[in-house]
């Protein structure tokens, strides 16, 4: 697309007019179009202007490059999510999922909102369900019915078939890719409320939604495996602090040790609440006298949809792992700019981060597993071994709802306070994150970048700025300890305007 109908595009669809205080500008609304383009093409386009946000601003700023994304969005060339209709209806539609993930992948599905009728100005909650494994076809409309008649009523859900036999796992990479798809759409529909999504299924559907969990808890309010149970190491119950966690399985289903597995991970869930009160809230249950097929489906949903997402919660923990071929780069608030660990193989990486006021403590540590019983291979249970970890970049974004940004920010890495100073906001930054996480609650106006192996942090948006001893600095500026600095004498990083300078002697 060319950038004069670039222009022309946005400013039509938009919908925000600009101002003579709007620090978006028309030019800066066509590069911003042309950045969030590029990243859906997935060419990994960054936008390069450090415009500093005043806080008054922010919120404004923050709708504005909403707007800016949703209309790159809206005229990416891809399959899209139909307009959310009665469930009953049973519209249907399909994707094709990419070729290099999956050969001849084409993923049929229902998508609507099993309400009587859909009510105008309603935001719902938005459920994910993934079937089981006998023939595909049969279970896809057991899928729809229990949706339409036996779960959470009135939410939209998005039900999927799965596209190939051969392939019959939903947390495989074009299932990955397919459900990261469906959050970015989503999350650009009237509809759907963005802080009530849940993924769920049963059997095959189970042990998907499990994964997706610890692997997607970041997108989430809850997860529902039904009838599942996978060994621990391929969903790590730490990564679901701060969602609710159902897994409900009957005693007497023993295939694959279903029924063992459930109970660690109640085992393993209750010892998490209690080092962390509140933040894994979970409704695990071994249902005694019950199989594989004879469990009440019915508790699950109407559990789940109590709950709603926080997206910036005081506390997470993110066990970074790859899942068949796929990695996440970004958990919550963090990012990871250079990786600790490349392969599993080296153990995995683990960031678990605690904010208090602005005080962020973050532990970066090597976590590796030594198997205890795995009866026919299944692995059942295992220790852990946390090393710290000492080499790595990651990037800890910051909201102005969480964090005071007119006060300084302090920064403790493995138990060393390593940064103390004033923030800036920025566009750049924002823009950034609202391309990396394609997320209405988490659009940052601010960044500090922190390298593990040197024990060092600094804010991510950096102005050079020659200033002879800096008594030619025409505002007050501010050391990174956040102390008042009328002229700064030594070469180094300040703080002017919200915003960090390098002065030059």
């Amino acid at each position: 697309m060319k950038k004069t109908s670039a222009l022309l595009l946005v400013a039509a669809l938009t919908g925000i007019p600009a101002t003579s205080q709007d620090i978006v500008t028309e030019e800066m609304t066509t590069r911003i179009y042309d950045t969030f383009s590029t990243s859906l093409n997935g060419e990994g386009s960054a936008y390069e202007e450090n415009t500093e946000i005043p806080a008054e601003q922010i919120s404004a700023t923050r709708d504005k490059v909403w707007s800016i994304w949703k209309s790159a969005v809206e005229n990416f060339d891809e399959e899209k999510l139909f307009e959310v209709t009665e469930l009953e209806k049973r519209e249907k539609s399909s994707w094709k999922l990419p070729a290099h993930l999956e050969a001849n992948a084409t993923m049929p599905f229902y998508w609507g909102c099993n309400a009587v009728e859909v009510e105008p100005d309603t935001k719902y909650p938005l459920f994910l369900y993934m079937h089981g494994s006998g023939d595909k076809n049969q279970e896809w409309e057991t899928g729809i019915g229990l949706s339409l008649r036996r779960f959470y009523s009135p939410g939209i859900y998005f039900v999927p078939q799965i596209p190939n036999t051969s392939e019959y796992r939903w947390a495989t990479r074009s299932k990955q890719w397919a459900w990261e798809k469906l959050l970015r759409l989503a999350f650009l529909t009237d509809e759907v409320d963005a802080n009530k999504i849940y993924f769920f299924g049963i059997s095959e559907g189970g042990y998907g939604s499990q994964r997706l969990a610890a692997f997607y808890a970041d997108y989430l309010a809850g997860a529902g495996p039904m009838a599942g149970g996978e060994p621990l190491r391929n969903a790590p119950m730490e990564n679901v602090a701060n969602i609710a966690f159902s897994l409900r399985t009957g005693a007497l289903d023993d295939a694959f040790y279903r029924n063992k597995l459930t109970q660690k991970a109640l085992e393993v869930a209750d010892e998490l609440q209690k080092q962390h009160p509140g933040y894994y809230n979970h409704f695990i249950e071994v249902i005694e006298g019950e199989y594989h097929s004879t469990i009440d489906y019915r508790p699950t949903t109407p559990w789940l949809a109590e709950y709603t997402r926080d997206p910036h919660p005081d506390y997470f923990f993110w066990e970074n792992y790859d899942m068949y071929g796929g990695r996440r780069t970004g958990f919550y608030n963090l990012r990871v700019i250079e990786p600790s660990l490349t392969n599993d193989n080296q153990g995995r990486a683990c960031y678990e981060m605690t904010r208090e006021g602005n005080t962020v403590t973050l532990d970066v540590k090597k976590v590796t597993y030594t198997t205890v019983y795995a009866p026919s291979g299944i692995e059942i249970d295992f220790t852990k071994k946390y090393e710290t970890i000492t080499k790595g970049k990651v990037r800890l974004y910051l909201n102005e709802k969480e964090y005071d940004l007119t006060q300084p920010v302090k920064v403790v890495l493995n138990g060393t306070e390593i940064f103390n100073g004033m923030v800036g906001t920025n566009l750049k930054t924002m823009v950034e994150s609202c391309a990396y996480y394609f997320d209405p609650e988490r659009l940052f106006p601010a960044a500090i970048d922190i390298d593990i192996e040197e024990m060092s942090a600094t804010p991510t948006a950096i102005d050079t700025v020659e200033a002879e001893h800096g008594k030619d600095m025409a505002t007050v500026v501010y050391d990174l300890g956040g102390r008042r600095v009328e002229h700064p004498v030594e070469k180094g990083i300040y703080i002017r305007d919200g915003q960090a300078v390098m002065v030059g002697q």
